[in-house]
């Protein structure tokens, strides 16, 4: 699929009533979540991972809080590329997720469905433009763009596989006034 997700293809999941929320997220693990970033997701009430999962032991190992993981599929979430034994966690993700939080949406999105980087944030916008911020993963690129709404931010890579600078998440702490973004960057192991 390319361009703009369906309704029907798109999760989603709200957050109950809280004030404040800490969201971890993460994209472009390929199967090989760094245990850092997994610490620190711990340390979060919940977390968004932006496609190219690789595998449901990723999703196993993200343990935040209050147990709640949006995941999205990413272009390398193939059944060529998971385990047989795991189709039924990858037949789970969908392409695109909603998630409500206070003080505003996330839509969730691989980058690839954004067509090429040039414009990728243009289109994001106009896919989503109810959301407070789209996060996308694929480039492998962290960035935070904050010069429109919704922000669209990519938090880099959080496995192996090209994590330019290392592997990171970026961290989102939502009220109903305030959004505020942190990138957490470490060292290549």
């Amino acid at each position: 699929m390319r361009g703009k997700p369906t309704d029907s293809d798109i999760e989603v999941t709200r957050m109950g009533g809280n004030a404040r929320v800490r969201v971890a997220i993460i994209s472009d693990t390929h199967g090989q979540l760094d245990p850092r970033i997994a610490d620190a997701a711990a340390r979060h009430d919940c977390v968004v991972h932006a496609g190219d999962v690789g595998g449901e032991g990723v999703l196993k190992a993200l343990r935040p809080k209050r147990s709640i993981v949006v995941a999205v599929r990413g272009n390398n979430d193939v059944t060529s590329k998971w385990p047989a034994s795991e189709r039924p966690a990858l037949d789970r993700l969908p392409s695109a997720a909603i998630f409500h939080l206070p003080g505003g949406i996330i839509a969730v999105v691989h980058g690839h469905l954004a067509g090429r980087p040039g414009t990728r944030h243009e289109r994001l916008r106009a896919y989503f433009p109810e959301a407070r911020m789209v996060v996308f993963g694929h480039s492998h690129r962290r960035c935070v763009d904050r010069g429109a709404r919704p922000w669209v931010v990519n938090p880099g890579a959080a496995g192996r596989a090209r994590a330019y600078g290392g592997p990171g998440l970026l961290s989102l702490t939502a009220t109903a006034a305030r959004w505020s973004l942190r990138s957490m960057v470490y060292d290549r192991l």
